[in-house]
């Protein structure tokens, strides 16, 4: 069991990643939270791809397959995470994550217009179950809000949201991008690459490097950062391939898409939320719902 263990490793992983970075985001702010956590990121694989691949970046990769994985990595990195963060910000770790549910929803979508990929009745209603749940959680409280809170609520809603189309766009363009026995780590790298590279070259544009360098001094966030980058895109991401590896492909994504579950109880323990029986419920049937698009 060595690839479902793997998963629900990576589902826990990601979600240590959604308490660190929830964390160091209200400390030093989305935009170099992203930067900061992409270049620890990106050290951290070009090491492992030197020690699995003896060299520390896929040189030999064609252009065509460069030119996808740049467009991904920073539709999927640089982009989505920048609004994921603001979505953190505003709906914190657990409402963010469950919204986060709506990826493969997307993504079926998308790979319905894009790729001519057909939807049977069961994932249709799996898409149905998934939206009803994520529905659930968001809106149960939302009466009682005051119309300043309220407003911040519903733009989270609308980063997340954003959040999860470019993840989707992410997964459509990395598959434009594998094929051919490439490796994963490789296209990993080679995504959060171009995004590293595009976040820091925004940050020049705007003036913001010397802001953004300061914020790897700022202590409790800068551990909470460096945290969430090895919790997340490194390990998580790398316990992802073991698990799709040594596992069948729709056990492992249902398992890795745990996430969820998961946080539940560690934001009530590490944010001091109150969790309502809306809240399990909703994102239980959420996950029924994600688990029902990849089982069948």
């Amino acid at each position: 069991y060595y690839g479902e263990l793997a998963a629900l490793g990576t589902a826990l992983c990601w979600s240590f990643s959604y308490v660190f970075f929830t964390l160091a985001v209200r400390k030093i702010g989305p935009q170099a939270l992203n930067r900061l956590r992409l270049s620890v990121a990106l050290l951290l694989l070009v090491s492992a791809h030197l020690v699995v691949h003896h060299t520390p970046i896929p040189l030999h990769a064609e252009a065509a397959r460069w030119g996808w994985l740049t467009l991904s990595g920073v539709i999927g990195f640089a982009i989505s995470d920048a609004l994921l963060f603001r979505a953190l910000y505003h709906l914190g770790a657990h409402r963010s994550s469950l919204m986060m549910a709506l990826v493969p929803v997307i993504s079926f979508f998308l790979a319905w217009g894009i790729f001519s990929e057909r939807l049977s009745l069961v994932q249709i209603g799996a898409i149905v179950v998934t939206l009803g749940g994520i529905f659930l959680v968001l809106w149960q409280k939302r009466d009682e809000q005051a119309p300043r809170v309220a407003r911040s609520y519903l733009l989270g809603m609308l980063f997340a949201l954003g959040s999860a189309l470019a993840q989707s766009l992410r997964y459509i363009l990395s598959k434009k991008g594998l094929g051919g026995g490439f490796s994963v780590l490789s296209t990993n790298l080679m995504q959060i690459l171009a995004a590293t590279v595009a976040v820091w070259l925004w940050a020049t544009i705007r003036g913001q490097v010397r802001e953004t360098i300061a914020a790897l001094f700022s202590g409790r966030a800068s551990l909470m950062m460096i945290g969430g980058a090895f919790s997340g895109p490194f390990l998580g991401v790398t316990l992802s391939l073991v698990a799709l590896g040594n596992a069948q492909v729709g056990v492992a994504s249902t398992l890795m898409s745990l996430t969820p579950a998961f946080l539940l109880p560690l934001s009530a323990i590490v944010f001091k939320e109150q969790i309502r029986r809306g809240a399990v419920y909703g994102t239980v049937l959420a996950l029924v719902g994600v688990a029902l698009l990849f089982l069948f």
